[in-house]
């Protein structure tokens, strides 16, 4: 299985290095469009949909609706603010399962979420790569690393002192320790970071309220894939990334990390110059 994730990792990594970082315009919104289709394509089996044609029946809605917002760049404000409440609501729904179930756990309620959870990240990522004085690239990068060092953080604080669960019904693994963990390391990043940089003090509390946002909420885009999987019955998403799992189970934390953290930058008309 060890040998299997690094020979994924090894092809993937250099496939979304350039797919992130080189591409731009229309040919950066096909390649997270194609990935958002794929997760659109495991999002329907999690809805209950098991046959092929349904679900690639949904993925090819998706991909229509990442079409039309390419065409009307103004709806973006309107999605990812709609993200912002449904991600709000998704704590909730998160910390009150299983008793919340009834309120999401019907097929069309569920493909309804999927369009909630899938469409504002890609816009989220549209708009941190057009967004001024070229830092697009440094934003898109600055939010996945807080999101990956706040997850090795809560992997090792939570091994080592994780005996309160955060969400055992969700996800037993996690616990209150590993999320103060991720925190910390992601906090730290953000300081050691804005020092490096001589951001003003005004920018570098700004940094760390947005960090620290945008960490808490990563946490409940992957206990929020991890509630719908548990009531699927499932353990992966699909398995389209051999040691891996599915697309979803890659990109769940940063479906929530980055249209909230598109939404706090434009609140805070904040520069990184």
């Amino acid at each position: 299985m060890l040998k299997q994730r690094i020979l994924t990792a090894l092809v993937l990594l250099p496939v979304a290095l350039i797919g992130f970082f080189l591409l731009n315009g229309g040919w950066f919104a096909l390649f997270i469009g194609a990935v958002v289709t794929l997760g659109a394509w495991e999002w329907a089996r999690l809805a209950g949909w098991e046959a092929q044609g349904a679900r690639v029946g949904y993925a090819a809605v998706v991909a229509l609706a990442l079409l039309v917002l390419y065409a009307l760049p103004g709806l973006a404000p309107w999605l990812l603010g709609l993200a912002v409440v449904w991600w709000g609501v998704a704590t909730w729904l998160v910390m009150t399962y299983p008793g919340s179930t009834p309120h999401w756990s019907s097929t069309p309620r569920k493909l309804i979420i999927g369009w909630v959870v899938l469409l504002p990240a890609w816009e989220g990522l549209l708009v941190l790569k057009q967004w001024p004085s070229g830092l697009g690239n440094w934003l898109i990068l600055s939010v996945m690393v807080l999101v990956w060092v706040a997850d090795i953080g809560a992997y090792f604080s939570g091994r080592a002192f994780g005996k309160r669960k955060l969400a055992p019904a969700v996800s037993p693994g996690k616990s209150w320790a590993g999320l103060y963990g991720g925190l910390g390391i992601a906090l730290l990043v953000t300081l050691i970071t804005g020092l490096a940089r001589g951001w003003a003090a005004g920018q570098l509390i700004g940094a760390l309220v947005i960090a620290a946002i945008v960490v808490l909420v990563s946490v409940v885009g992957d206990l929020t894939e991890s509630m719908f999987k548990r009531q699927a019955g499932i353990k992966d998403s699909s398995q389209l990334l051999p040691g891996h799992g599915g697309v979803l189970d890659r990109i769940d934390s940063l479906t929530a990390a980055i249209p909230v953290f598109a939404v706090l930058l434009w609140l805070a008309n904040w520069s990184l110059m």
